[in-house]
């Protein structure tokens, strides 16, 4: 390795330090701030504001993959509408439940609603996700690193470890989600800058940092269902995890979580088709 590719390659790694190095700034002073103010998440406030700026951030996002893509200007116009539209539509609704208190636990005997909430978006939209040849040609068109760092807003999960230290979550479930998601969120802005410098290993880097958000998703859903009362109860938690069907809270399990499988979805099926792509041989 000559001198050039050393150096290229030591800006990599400290562009990826400093990035990590950021997140975990932003995650201290947000878990610092609700420590401090514990009255500020029950306003819901914090999680409304977060939450439209995600949303908007990744229909923005949307919309610039889109406008790289060969669609005409009516295309793209349709193609954005088609995705913004039901996607919106599922965010107000799910919001609308939330505050309305339908994810809270039902009386014995009753249908839990927010296992319902996390699996019905999923079984519904990974098929449809990856069988679309109109999003496959807005995944070719659009950078591989959006997708990862856009999941650094998976640190917002420490809430679950603020929820656990004032007593209203369950250690049994709030240590293994919250920590998972910060973990995640952590690494999405390094593993997408990676992905970006094109550096050697970058979509490996991203394969692996999707399956370990996969995994994290499936300890903590797991957990929360064998943990909830009812009939699949196998775990007994130390304390009742009240405050995850109560909003703002429950918005996380009901939409951030299946919201950001989809993502992973459709990360690892970008980064399939990118190794796919490259290992074409060149015509001639």
């Amino acid at each position: 390795m000559n001198v050039t590719a050393t150096n290229s390659l030591g800006a990599v790694q400290r562009g990826a330090i400093g990035l990590f190095l950021f997140a975990v700034v932003v995650t201290v002073f947000w878990l610092g701030l609700n420590f401090a103010l514990p009255e500020l998440q029950a306003t819901g406030i914090p999680s409304t504001v977060i939450r439209l700026v995600i949303h908007t951030t990744m229909l923005g996002g949307l919309w610039l993959g889109i406008a790289q893509t060969d669609f005409d200007g009516g295309t793209r116009i349709r193609v954005w509408f088609a995705i913004a539209v039901p996607f919106t539509a599922w965010l107000a609704l799910v919001w609308w439940l939330a505050v309305d208190g339908s994810f809270r636990p039902p009386p014995a005997g009753g249908v839990p609603a927010l296992p319902l909430a996390i699996f019905i978006p999923v079984l519904v939209g990974v098929p449809l996700l990856l069988r679309s040849k109109r999003i496959g040609a807005i995944l070719d068109a659009t950078p591989a690193s959006w997708l990862v760092g856009l999941q650094v807003n998976r640190i917002f999960g420490g809430i679950f470890l603020v929820g656990w230290s004032r007593g209203n979550l369950s250690g049994t479930f709030a240590l293994p989600a919250g920590t998972g998601d910060v973990l995640v969120g952590l690494l999405a802005l390094p593993v997408a800058y990676l992905l970006h410098s094109r550096t050697r290993g970058g979509r490996a880097a991203a394969i692996a940092w999707n399956i370990l958000g996969l995994v994290d998703f499936a300890i903590a859903i797991g957990i929360g269902i064998l943990s909830a009362p009812g009939p699949l109860q196998v775990i007994v938690p130390d304390r009742p995890n009240a405050q995850l069907g109560a909003f703002p809270t429950v918005m996380i399990p009901a939409f951030a979580v299946p919201s950001s499988i989809l993502l992973h979805v459709l990360s690892l099926r970008q980064l399939r088709r990118l190794t796919q792509r490259r290992a074409v041989p060149s015509p001639g």
